[in-house]
């Protein structure tokens, strides 16, 4: 994040500059120097590994999983 070296005098010129400095799109510079081949493979695994644990389970054990999702989800 770029520092100001001295803040507006205007609040809402603060408040823009503020915005601007954390909507700058940083994402593209975390991808840099990784293998595009290893991203690929990575974000395909993570959209099947769900249903590929699901499969392997049986009928009982996806009822405990599912009921303890949805505990942990109305405990918030």
């Amino acid at each position: 994040m770029p520092k100001r070296s001295r803040k507006p005098a205007d609040l809402n010129k603060l408040a823009a500059s503020i915005v601007d400095d954390a909507t700058t799109d940083e994402a593209e510079d975390q991808d840099e120097g990784k293998d595009p081949a290893a991203v690929e493979l990575g974000r395909r695994g993570g959209l099947k590994g769900g249903k590929a644990r699901a499969k392997g389970m049986t009928a009982k054990q996806r009822s405990a999983a599912a009921r303890k999702a949805a505990q942990a989800r109305w405990k918030k």
